[in-house]
């Protein structure tokens, strides 16, 4: 394994264990000391974002049979990465119904139902032109 890639896992690990804490201790706060520590945590997110990018171009620069074992672990980073993004949308959206709401508007449910919807359209369209009737 590259010593390149070994040192930026130590640093996002050490990133990671950071961010989990703050996210603990922001969730249990209020007012400006939360409001601070959201904004710690949204920094740390963007280091872990820049290390994992750079993790994915060394990891894509080695040999193929080692290559693969990496990106793996990137998958698993860039999915840890992804839950202490949700976990902070969560701390920092005060109503609950709220944030689950963004969540589900923001993971691209609303674009697929709205899309659903339009293939029934068409398809309801078509076969009562065909004379098919169905509604």
């Amino acid at each position: 394994m590259s010593e390149v890639f070994e040192g930026y896992e130590r640093q996002y690990c050490e990133i990671s264990a950071s961010l989990s804490r703050k996210c603990s201790s922001a969730a249990v706060l209020d007012g400006e000391q939360k409001k601070q520590k959201v904004s710690e945590i949204k920094s740390g997110i963007d280091d872990a974002e820049a290390l994992i990018r750079k993790m994915d171009l060394e990891a894509r620069s080695l040999q193929p049979s080692v290559k693969a074992g990496l990106l793996a672990k990137l998958r698993e980073y860039k999915s840890d990465l992804n839950n202490l993004k949700s976990e902070l949308k969560r701390i920092s959206t005060s109503n609950p119904k709220q944030a689950a709401r963004e969540e589900l508007l923001e993971s691209g449910m609303a674009d697929t139902l709205a899309l659903e919807n339009n293939v029934v359209l068409v398809l309801g369209y078509v076969w009562y032109h065909d004379g098919f009737f169905w509604f």
